[in-house]
């Protein structure tokens, strides 16, 4: 799906500010309104737009999204849900919620996250957990109306069923949702008792969520239909996973390899050796060739984390880190020494080039 500018539909700069973005949507709000443009559908159509614009740039966590990406998705993201607390958070004694208060007291439930925090060997082969999620549900007593079994709400008797009333404020004609019924459009006389007439009671829900093999920090899982109740029989939001990784005593995760430290000792790297190192599943083998050198990465293919969109597997990556012991015993310093005393006769490439620079720098 293309992005859309929102900038340019609110006809403002990309550095405005608060008071710029809402006096420009006010403006462009009053030209397309439904209330002065009826029958028009391209003004309806602008409407929503500016509207969905203005929503997303308000919020600072949205736009901050929109500026680096050019959308807005997930959670929050400028849907039915976000486009209508907008259109009623404006509008509220300025147009009168827009179009009417009945819609707005029947509305889709909200949306839900949950952290869920896993190992990266969990992460790695995926698992099957529970949550316990605390959220509103429909009233099984009143099946969601908030009425009592047997009765039916009563048309408002002030707006006659409309949610809202008119008055005539210059050149506009200004609704404002009904004092009496809240914009419902019916008075409730006969409420459910279970749930007081809402619609929704409180619940806790034990829920089953698969975390697919591969899975990385940041990832959302999303459950349709199992977020917050809606109020008065309207459908429920969604509940998203989100999947936070706990750091790893040992490995560290780059998209689908993993990295580990490999300290090793002097005569290892340069006579060469076969090693014990970890992996996610336990143990495995790692040839160290001989003349391997500090910063040296060795690599155990296929031995990473797998590909969550795809077949195989990521690599075990280890870094080689050589360690030079603090103290001696004293047959390690007389081995020691005659290293020093042979190999002062047969330097390697970098001395070498390091000690011709000297020369050339110094003049001798």
């Amino acid at each position: 799906m293309a992005s859309k500018d929102y900038y340019g539909l609110l006809g403002v700069g990309r550095d405005a500010d608060d008071a710029v973005l809402k006096k420009a949507y006010r403006t462009l709000a009053r030209q397309h309104h439904p209330d002065r443009n009826p029958g028009d559908r391209h003004a309806e159509e602008r409407f929503k737009e500016i509207s969905e614009a203005y929503a997303v740039l308000s919020d600072p966590d949205k736009r901050a999204q929109y500026d680096r990406f050019g959308t807005v998705s997930g959670p929050g993201g400028p849907g039915e849900a976000g486009f209508g607390t907008i259109f009623e958070d404006l509008f509220e004694g300025f147009f009168g919620g827009g179009g009417g208060g009945r819609r707005g007291r029947s509305r889709r439930g909200e949306d839900l996250q949950y952290r869920l925090e896993i190992s990266l060997e969990e992460a790695a082969r995926g698992m099957e957990t529970k949550l316990q999620i605390p959220r509103h549900e429909s009233c099984e007593t009143c099946r969601g109306t908030g009425q009592q079994e047997g009765t039916t709400p009563e048309t408002c008797g002030t707006c006659r069923g409309q949610g809202q009333v008119r008055f005539s404020q210059g050149f506009l004609t200004v609704a404002r949702p009904c004092p009496a019924c809240g914009g419902a459009g019916t008075l409730n006389r006969y409420p459910c008792s279970a749930c007081r007439g809402e619609g929704r009671v409180a619940r806790e829900r034990m829920l089953t969520v698969t975390i697919p093999a591969g899975i990385a920090e940041g990832n959302q899982l999303r459950l349709t239909g199992e977020g917050e109740g809606g109020l008065h029989g309207a459908p429920p939001g969604d509940l998203y996973v989100l999947v936070q990784i706990r750091p790893h005593e040992i490995f560290e995760r780059h998209g689908a390899d993993i990295v580990c430290a490999l300290p090793l000792t002097y005569p290892q790297v340069c006579l060469g050796d076969e090693v014990d190192v970890p992996v996610l599943d336990g143990k495995a083998r790692l040839t160290v060739p001989a003349g391997t050198q500090p910063g040296q990465r060795l690599v155990l293919k296929g031995k990473g984390m797998p590909h969550l969109r795809g077949r195989g597997h990521g690599n075990a990556v280890y870094e080689v880190i050589l360690e030079v012991p603090k103290k001696l015993s004293p047959r390690e310093r007389e081995l020691l020494g005659e290293l020093h005393e042979v190999s002062k006769e047969s330097s390697g490439p970098l001395l070498s080039s390091f000690v011709d620079r000297m020369k050339k720098l110094f003049g001798s």
